[in-house]
């Protein structure tokens, strides 16, 4: 009997502990989040207190078509995917051809440009900027290094919206004193405008950035005006140590206006305990179009020495040599890569929920070569429901090719509910406007209804569960309505929580607005 008083009592007291339905959260004012009506993304945890019976779920890219390949006489096997951007009612796209000079054992590197009014139906035009092999007829805007981007900051004209960077080495005399393993170099980089996005010149003779950090700039750098943080940042590629185990990773710098710069700091990395043993062999940080406040990053998972390909299978594919690696033929075997997803919200902080891979090799055998499925920086709007990166496919082989890879607006994750069903719950907020949209999908057999409550979890009359009619289909973007409709704007510049109780469903992204 007394056994049994125990154990009555100990469910008793697991009972008073457990948090009801409406979660009687732990989170304090200063934990409150301030979002007016911007576009929140469930990308990380930012508005996230609790999650029952849910969970954080990344979605993969699905493959398109072929954008762009290897059909002129100054590309090559290597050619490399730069950048992908929208301006001026186009689609612009910036690739590396690759040209070898076999008597130097070198490449020359031909910036080359693409464009569409679709982002899915490209052209080469003939520029005749570049003389190339004795013509200039061709789609080379520069030879060298070159990344453009364009330049959001407010008040800046149209006509110099477009601008690019370059980085140079140089070399240092007493560099392989200090760096006896990382070169003997400066990187210098350079400020390039244009007022038609084709014909750049430099801003000024001297570079505008000088780094000595290890392997610094050997990648393509990332540049673009933060509204969120008041100022431009700068994301570029580096070697993480001068001994020992050494790692491509991403440093950052700040400016106020393009021309001084901040010393860089290297990223730090949220990766839930785990160390990864990769390479970041870039990073294809941007803001994302739909929310500017959030950083999207696809950076390439260079994994050296692990090999999925036997030699066999390399010669039966026709894996070409490459003209520098002359005593290694086949030094496309002996690594492959894939592409993760990171975000930031501004500072030196990646934030890496998603461990998983965000865009695979996939079956074709070609695409577990050495340098392959690097994503190019840029992700842009191909719909009225759809957005599109692209990555480089088949390096080192007659095929390569840039390809498009589609999600749906605002999808690179999701807040994912079984069957089964469950819920999550928003630390406080704060919001501006007087409609809740939310863009969602369901099954046919799915749903999910949202409730507003108090910072105490309390149901607000109004606007409680019992109150929402329940939400089934598939939408980018519907309003939120209840028995007595869907004007949420008494309540805004109130701290409240937002509880969404769902069934095989998942829930992309939310805004408030008029």
């Amino acid at each position: 009997m007394r056994s049994i008083r125990v154990l009555g009592f100990i469910l008793l007291l697991l009972s008073l502990l457990a948090p009801s339905p409406a979660w009687a959260g732990s989170s304090h004012d200063s934990d409150t989040r301030e979002i007016g009506s911007r576009r929140e993304l469930f990308v990380d945890h930012f508005l996230i207190d609790r999650l029952r019976g849910v969970r954080l779920q990344l979605h993969e890219p699905r493959p398109a078509e072929q954008v762009i390949r290897i059909d002129r006489p100054w590309e090559n096997e290597f050619n490399y995917g730069y950048k992908v951007f929208q301006e001026g009612g186009l689609y612009h796209l910036i690739y590396l051809a690759r040209t070898t000079l076999p008597k130097e054992h070198r490449f020359r590197r031909a910036i080359s440009y693409a464009r569409s009014r679709d982002g899915i139906h490209w052209e080469k035009p003939n520029l005749g900027l570049v003389e190339v092999d004795g013509s200039r007829e061709n789609n080379v805007i520069m030879l060298g290094r070159l990344v453009p981007f364009v330049d959001n900051r407010p008040g800046v004209p149209a006509n110099r919206r477009i601008k690019a960077t370059s980085s140079q080495y140089r070399d240092r005399p007493d560099w392989k004193n200090e760096h006896p393993l990382d070169g003997r170099r400066y990187v210098d980089l350079f400020l390039y405008e244009s007022t038609d996005g084709l014909d750049f010149r430099k801003v000024q003779e001297d570079p505008v950035f000088i780094t000595t950090l290890p392997n610094g700039f050997d990648g393509i750098q990332s540049i673009f005006w933060s509204e969120s943080e008041g100022k431009y940042v700068l994301y570029f590629r580096f070697m993480t140590a001068n001994s020992g185990p050494r790692k491509r990773s991403v440093a950052r710098s700040t400016s106020p206006d393009l021309l001084s710069w901040t010393d860089p700091v290297p990223m730090e990395y949220t990766t839930g305990g785990i160390v990864p043993p990769e390479h970041l062999y870039e990073h294809q940080t941007v803001q994302y179009f739909r929310a500017p406040h959030i950083y999207v990053a696809f950076p390439p998972r260079f994994m050296y020495g692990r090999s999925a390909l036997t030699r066999e299978q390399a010669e039966a594919a026709g894996v070409v040599s490459d003209a520098t690696q002359p005593n290694n033929p086949h030094w496309l075997t002996h690594d492959c890569a894939d592409a993760a997803f990171m975000t930031s919200r501004g500072g030196t902080l990646y934030d890496r929920t998603f461990m998983e891979v965000f865009v695979r090799p996939g079956p074709d055998t070609l695409n577990w070569v050495s340098r392959t499925n690097y994503p190019l920086q840029g992700v842009v709007q191909t719909g009225p429901a759809e957005m599109s990166i692209y990555a480089g496919r088949h390096y080192g082989h007659p095929t390569w090719h840039i390809q498009r890879l589609t999600l749906r607006l605002d999808g690179f994750a999701s807040v994912n509910a079984p069957y089964a069903g469950g819920e999550l719950i928003t630390k406080p907020l704060k919001f501006s406007g007087n409609r809740l949209e939310i863009n969602y999908s369901t099954s046919a057999a799915g749903g999910l209804r949202v409730e507003i409550q108090d910072t105490a979890g309390k149901p607000i009359p109004g606007f409680s569960l019992a109150e929402c009619p329940e939400i089934i289909g598939d939408e980018i973007a519907r309003d939120v309505s209840w028995e007595g409709g869907g004007d949420v704007g008494r309540l805004a510049g109130t701290a409240v929580r937002l509880r969404f109780v769902m069934k095989d469903a998942d829930l992309y992204s939310i805004r408030f607005h008029e």
